[in-house]
């Protein structure tokens, strides 16, 4: 009795910690209770600390807390090191995973519209956002995939169909965990700045049919390259009309080409590129987003593809990376192809790298341009 009693006295002493809190001016307070630690530090991508940590003070009562600059409206992300060690916080319940990294994220909204807003949920009428699966003939497996219907569907209207594919180390839950994307679609959609739409974004993973944890593979340590080594029958590009014949025959969906979309990220935005020439006349809009795709130089069947694509005169072929993007050179190297052969695209550049916060920018334009013909 002695022992539980000292245990619940412990318990009632141990102070109650809210972090982070959003005050009204856009900093942030973050407070951490360990009474035994030495140093404690947050660090993230709010634009004070990019690259370096943000220290944290140790009060009488055993909690460290630090408190940010005013921030800019966006969905920030964070982690917590104590004593040399990461920890996501624990006073904190919502965490993304990107890859293998765990995080907290938090939005800091000033304004209706801004884009903390956009990224948030709003009182707006909202899309379902469903994980299915689907036969691929082409791979030789059912895989799956996370699907958005826009808050009118009923199965009766056809709608068009965004095609949004993910980076290097993703997967089918990438867009809508980290991206944002039903919410970002839910508020554009409820403002009357994009047309409601089907969006599909697949797992673009050929070895792997899901996300870890989701496929017969079991609970394995995700790394980027899981299972790669095993190969697979086909390419994404080779294998996503498989995708496209299944949604259309699963939804109700506008066949033809002025109801398709598809944009990508990194290797997404490879992915896009691919698809583009490979299937010139099945897709009205491209996005190529920081993509990793490589021109071909000195090779026949690749410019005769390109040329057969243009040729077809697309709605919409859209390019969009930040200035400090690891994959600018090669961006530019497609932009120069692509002005040698006066082929029309459209070009967004922004501050920033090879980030999760430039990928939500990007889609929320992109999602503005298509469908509106």
């Amino acid at each position: 009795m002695a022992m539980q009693s000292f245990a619940q006295q412990q318990l009632g002493q141990r102070p109650r910690v809210t972090s982070p809190v959003i005050n009204t001016d856009g900093s942030v307070t973050f407070n951490f209770y360990d009474p035994t630690a030495q140093k404690v530090s947050v660090s993230g991508d709010f634009e004070e600390i990019r690259n370096r940590r943000l220290e944290m003070q140790k009060g009488e009562n055993g909690v460290w807390s630090v408190t940010t600059q005013p921030l800019n409206p966006e969905l920030y992300s964070y982690s917590i090191s104590v004593d040399g060690q990461r920890f996501i916080d624990p006073a904190n319940s919502y965490v993304n995973r990107d890859i293998s990294t765990l995080s907290n994220i938090f939005i800091v909204s000033k304004e209706q519209g801004d884009k903390g807003s956009l990224y948030a949920v709003n009182d707006v009428p909202h899309g379902t956002l469903s994980r299915v699966w689907y036969d691929s003939p082409t791979l030789g497996t059912q895989r799956r995939m996370t699907v958005y219907l826009p808050p009118t569907y009923d199965g009766k209207k056809a709608f068009p169909v965004l095609y949004l594919l993910h980076g290097h180390g993703g997967d089918e839950t990438a867009w809508g965990d980290l991206g944002r994307a039903s919410q970002i679609l839910d508020n554009l959609i409820a403002q009357g700045k994009a047309v409601p739409m089907i969006v599909v974004m697949p797992n673009g993973n050929p070895p792997c049919d899901a996300a870890p944890g989701w496929w017969h593979a079991g609970m394995y340590v995700p790394d980027g390259n899981a299972f790669n080594q095993l190969g697979a029958k086909a390419s994404m590009e080779e294998s996503f009309m498989d995708i496209v014949n299944w949604v259309d025959k699963h939804y109700k969906t506008i066949k033809k080409r002025s109801g398709r979309a598809v944009t990508g990220l990194s290797m997404g935005g490879g992915h896009t590129f691919g698809i583009s020439y490979r299937y010139p006349q099945t897709f009205d809009y491209y996005g190529l987003q920081s993509a990793a795709g490589r021109v071909k130089r000195n090779d026949a069947q690749f410019d005769q593809q390109m040329a057969t694509l243009f040729a077809s005169k697309p709605k919409l072929y859209w390019i969009a990376i930040g200035k400090e993007d690891f994959l600018m050179q090669m961006n530019t190297e497609l932009r120069q192809y692509l002005d040698e052969h006066h082929y029309p695209y459209e070009y967004y550049e922004n501050d920033g790298g090879h980030i999760w916060r430039n990928w939500r920018i990007y889609l929320t334009l992109f999602a503005q341009k298509i469908f509106k013909d």
